[in-house]
């Protein structure tokens, strides 16, 4: 155990420590395929030799693993429960990422016990200045748990599709996000988009009602075209940006994730200890 502990502690050369962007990934609804665009996004970063950590923050249906095909002993609720440390839970993923895994039917944050909380920080220390980009992949949804895990992040991707309950929901969720934060940094993606124009339709009209009954401005990140690429590799459990770099869907990513590096959070101080301290503060 000590020496994977080293291991994750030396992720960056000796001598420089990594500036932290925690980013909350959520959607309205559920199948927008907001696990996928995570896990491929993650490895994307990865290739352009940044340091990635995805929680798996899905405490109902929690689905990474199956997706890349990983084969997980433990998983966060170890970490909440004292039974494992987070060395041990944390596992590799493809193409470079760390991926520290949920459960299906996990316990909410929202009943941790003062001394799971202080366990929570604790944990999370073993990351601080070793990652660039800590990505959350929320349950979908509204609920309590999932705003949680928003809120202490520096920075929410909203994922939505061209479908209008998918963007009702979407609006839904950013304008919880406004309710309780005025300074969030909010972008939206869109997925499974027939066309450019068809994406641009969605972004142009979430944020003309944003702006109107939200007076909240929220960031375009982009868009990913309906690829069958990205289904076929669902189906084999791999990633897709790996599996077929050149297609559609991947260059969509990789667009993506261009616009994150040059998109900068105004919070560069956020650490993986302050993100958990946010975490647990919200709960007492």
């Amino acid at each position: 155990m000590t020496d994977q502990a080293d291991h994750l502690r030396n992720l960056v050369s000796q001598g420089k420590r990594r500036i932290l962007r925690t980013i909350a990934i959520s959607s309205g609804k559920g199948g927008v395929g907001k696990t996928s665009i995570t896990t491929n996004l993650g490895i994307m970063l990865a290739q352009m030799r940044k340091k990635v950590v995805i929680v798996d923050a899905d405490m109902g249906l929690a689905n990474i693993d199956v997706l890349l095909r990983l084969q997980t002993k433990y998983n966060l609720q170890h970490i909440i429960d004292g039974e494992k440390r987070i060395d041990e839970v944390v596992i590799d993923g493809p193409g470079g990422i760390k991926i520290i895994p949920s459960a299906s039917g996990a316990q909410l944050l929202t009943q941790l016990t003062s001394e799971q909380r202080e366990r929570f920080i604790s944990e999370f220390s073993i990351f601080e200045g070793n990652v660039d980009y800590l990505l959350i992949d929320t349950a979908a949804g509204i609920s309590p748990n999932v705003t949680e895990f928003i809120l202490a992040a520096g920075e929410v991707l909203v994922v939505t599709t061209p479908d209008p309950t998918a963007i009702t929901d979407a609006y839904a969720l950013i304008k919880i996000i406004t309710r309780y934060s005025d300074n969030m940094k909010i972008g939206l993606f869109v997925n499974m988009a027939s066309d450019a124009a068809e994406a641009q339709e969605v972004e142009n009209n979430l944020k003309l009602v944003t702006e109107r009954f939200l007076h909240t401005r929220i960031e375009g990140m982009g868009y990913m075209l309906r690829d069958r690429q990205v289904s076929d590799a669902v189906k084999k459990q791999v990633s897709f940006v790996l599996h077929n770099p050149s297609c559609p869907a991947s260059s969509c990513i990789k667009a993506l994730a261009s616009r994150l590096s040059n998109f900068c959070s105004h919070d560069n101080s956020k650490t993986l200890v302050k993100f958990a301290e946010k975490i647990t503060e919200s709960i007492k």
